[in-house]
């Protein structure tokens, strides 16, 4: 099986559906539904109908028999840079339709999802993008990647880090990245064991090929039990938390300091990095 093949024979007779984002491109080869962000002008970051292209494409994949993995990926230097914090969207009548907005997030269906998921990660992957990472089954990394978790910045209480990521990195580390928001780097990810493997920019692509191609030889009901087993070790987290900072003010005035490239008003005179959002 070659991952990059693009022929009728690929397909197998199969068609993806519209996912409902021109930002997420998908395709289909061999046996592996590809999944690319592609909103690189603003630094992938997810809009909401990205998000919930995602989840689609997950919902979809798990009913699909011919599928055995699928292999996430961003565009140019970017992985994702987590949710537009401008609110912009493509389909806000579709989304309006949703009045819970936390509903179009993809994470816990990756979990459910009996597919393999591998992330190529190409580059940048902030929030929303690290969150996706943790949710695949395999994660491959540039030598040009870079991860953080911005989050506590912005004033959004994420659970979901707080829950599966000391379980991943150990707890030092996670209060680490998640207390400071500091940057990481790929050496750095790889020896925390952020990501499975990391590899020179130019062997991405090969090293992800190889990796589907073994995912495609393991017995679907199997890794399915397997990946069941290690999101119970993950465990659940504190939905009902997350869901009161997502609408609580010091998440509005974190995503207001945002845009207007301000520190938020919680931030010390001294500590101020106005102009720098």
């Amino acid at each position: 099986m070659s991952a990059e093949a693009d022929t009728a024979d690929d397909l197998r007779e199969i068609l993806v559906p519209d996912l409902g984002s021109p930002n997420i491109v998908a395709a289909l080869q061999g046996r592996v539904l590809h999944l690319r962000i592609d909103r690189p002008e603003r630094r992938n970051a997810f809009t909401q109908d990205m998000y919930r292209a995602i989840k689609r494409a997950a919902v979809w994949a798990d009913g699909q028999p011919e599928l055995d993995a699928v292999c996430l990926t961003g565009t140019g230097e970017w992985f994702g840079a987590g949710g537009d914090m401008a609110g912009r969207s493509n389909d806000p009548e579709g989304l309006a339709a949703e009045w819970d907005p936390t509903d179009q997030f993809p994470f816990r269906h990756l979990e459910r999802c009996s597919k393999l998921w591998v992330a190529k990660v190409n580059g940048l992957c902030h929030a929303g993008g690290l969150v996706l990472t943790l949710h695949c089954d395999v994660t491959i990394a540039s030598d040009r990647a870079r991860f953080r978790a911005p989050e506590l910045l912005r004033g959004i209480a994420d659970t979901n880090y707080a829950q599966v990521l000391p379980r991943q990195i150990g707890p030092a580390r996670a209060r680490d990245m998640l207390m400071t928001g500091r940057t990481v780097t790929a050496a750095e990810a790889v020896d925390w064991g952020l990501v499975a493997r990391v590899v020179p920019h130019e062997q991405l692509l090969d090293a992800a090929v190889e990796a589907l191609q073994w995912c495609c030889r393991t017995a679907p009901e199997a890794r399915w039990a397997v990946k069941r087993t290690f999101h119970e070790y993950y465990g659940h987290y504190d939905r009902m938390a997350m869901d009161r900072s997502l609408t609580g003010d010091e998440m509005v005035e974190g995503f207001r300091a945002f845009t207007e490239r301000r520190s938020p008003a919680w931030v010390p005179e001294d500590l101020r990095l106005d102009g720098r959002a």
